[in-house]
């Protein structure tokens, strides 16, 4: 039996995807590499979570044009010990990945 044409294609882009990441890492181990883009990849949901969040709460409370990427880490302190509480972990809006990264280019 042939494979269907969406699994087809599902297997062709995982080739094509692991061919890009082997190019990417180069010289650099396979597990070590990895562990750098699994660590990015969970950076960026967190960041892009608790700014969801955060925002998600404001507008609720009135403010539609809200953004925490924007707010300074000043004012951002004022509301840290509530979302650690209900969230576990907390990032400043300049160490947001967003802006991490905005900032490097």
């Amino acid at each position: 039996m042939a494979p269907s044409t969406k699994e087809a294609q599902r297997a062709e882009l995982h080739k094509t995807i692991w061919r890009i990441a082997n190019d990417l890492r180069g010289s650099v181990d396979g597990w070590d590499f990895k562990t750098y883009v699994l660590g990015i990849l969970f950076y960026r949901f967190i960041s892009e979570n608790l700014a969801a969040y955060i925002n998600d709460g404001e507008r609720k409370a009135g403010r539609p044009g809200f953004d925490y990427a924007r707010v300074s880490d000043a004012d951002a302190e004022f509301g840290r010990a509530e979302t650690v509480a209900e969230k576990g972990f907390y990032i400043l809006p300049s160490e947001l990945f967003a802006n991490v990264r905005a900032s490097s280019c």
